[in-house]
């Protein structure tokens, strides 16, 4: 994910047997008893404020709409992911960041929004300024650890300037071959696992020193991903084996997930070796059983793009959302400039939740991880 700017941005592949989940996920609402379809969420917030705060909002342009104010200040919004578009100078931004912060002042959730960008660094930067290097470049320069730490310090007091907290970066993806899909562009460390992992770890520890949280992704990894497999664009089934995955592609995670990596984003292809049938953000073989259970992460988990451009057009943003949250998403990333895109996945979220076809134990665990992450950055 995190094209350029200059290419189409988080379309990612998703579903080859999203019409079983969809279909599984209905017949467990008409199942719901009576009991759960009353259910509520805590007396403190509303069922669409719950909801809300799983949600992550996009907007177009440089003006923010006054929907999403008014959304953020009833505490329906989890934060806001900022590209290309909406910057036109940290000024600009900050001011923007400004209203932002405003609208959440009199919501009744008061912990700080989740603000977010990707400042991978080289070419997948949002802002102007650091990291002006590329994540490849900083692997192949003569001090490679030092300048990971530079890379990490610089995205985080950049994004600290203009008063985002979230950086979606690094990318952890470990290529396989030169001009892959995660190498064309230079978003990865090395094609060493040890190398992205001390790295990655490096960049992690010195940007969350300055207050911005990381985020670690694509898990379980896209450095197997050919040129041609590109997540923008279709479907993309990866083939190593559990052994090579795990050695090579989930390295990384665990040492990012030992440096305390905040969040992390998970891919949109299908790893075979885990669950054939479905990709891993919607796999909670993958979420639940490999990166909570195996690797032990506690954090906030992520999405990648909710519109990924491979679901079928028939698959609506309020069933993609369910199935990832019921996949053990945390967050899901409405990052097609569009309000209309957030609204349709919360107001999914709370339908799901109040009926019972998302079960409240996990549902509240997920907003209670997203609460702990936005009061850390307060």
């Amino acid at each position: 994910m995190d094209a350029p700017r200059s290419l189409p941005v988080r379309r990612r592949t998703l579903l080859t047997a999203a019409g079983a989940a969809v279909a599984a996920a209905s017949a467990t609402a008409g199942r719901a008893s009576a009991a759960a379809r009353t259910r509520r969420a805590p007396a403190a917030l509303t069922a669409r404020q719950t909801a809300g705060q799983r949600v992550i909002y996009s907007y177009p342009g440089l003006t923010v709409p006054s929907g999403l104010l008014a959304t953020i200040s009833a505490g329906e919004a989890a934060g806001v992911i900022f590209f290309g578009e909406n910057i036109s100078s940290e000024s600009q931004i900050a001011s923007v960041v400004d209203q932002l912060v405003a609208a959440n002042a009199s919501s009744p959730v008061k912990s700080p929004l989740l603000l977010m960008t990707d400042q991978e660094g080289g070419e997948v930067r949002r802002l102007p300024g650091a990291p002006t290097q590329s994540e490849k470049q900083v692997g192949a320069s003569s001090q490679p650890l030092t300048a990971a730490t530079q890379a990490g310090t610089g995205a985080g007091q950049n994004l600290a300037g203009v008063g985002m907290n979230v950086n979606l970066a690094p990318v952890l993806d470990v290529y396989y071959t030169a001009g892959n899909f995660i190498d064309e562009y230079q978003r990865s460390f090395s094609n060493s696992a040890t190398t992205v992992s001390s790295l990655g770890s490096a960049f992690i520890t010195a940007q969350q020193g300055t207050g911005v949280a990381a985020t670690a992704k694509h898990f379980p990894g896209l450095g197997a991903a050919t040129a041609s497999q590109n997540t923008d664009e279709g479907p993309v089934t990866l083939t190593q084996s559990l052994s090579k995955l795990r050695s090579v592609d989930e390295a990384p995670y665990q040492a990012a997930i030992a440096a305390g990596v905040r969040l992390v984003m998970v891919s949109w292809a299908v790893y075979t070796a885990l669950d054939a049938s479905h990709p891993a953000g919607l796999s909670s073989t993958v979420v639940q059983q490999e990166l909570r259970g195996r690797l032990g992460f506690t954090g906030v988990t992520v999405t990648d793009a909710l519109e990924a451009g491979a679901i079928s057009s028939s698959y609506s943003t309020a069933q993609r959302a369910v199935l990832a949250a019921g996949a053990g998403m945390d967050l899901l990333l409405c990052s097609a400039r569009a309000t209309s895109q957030g609204d349709a996945a919360a107001q999914a979220l709370a339908d799901a939740y109040t009926s019972g076809q998302l079960p409240s134990a996990a549902f509240d665990a997920a907003v209670q991880r997203v609460s702990a992450l936005r009061t850390a950055l307060s």
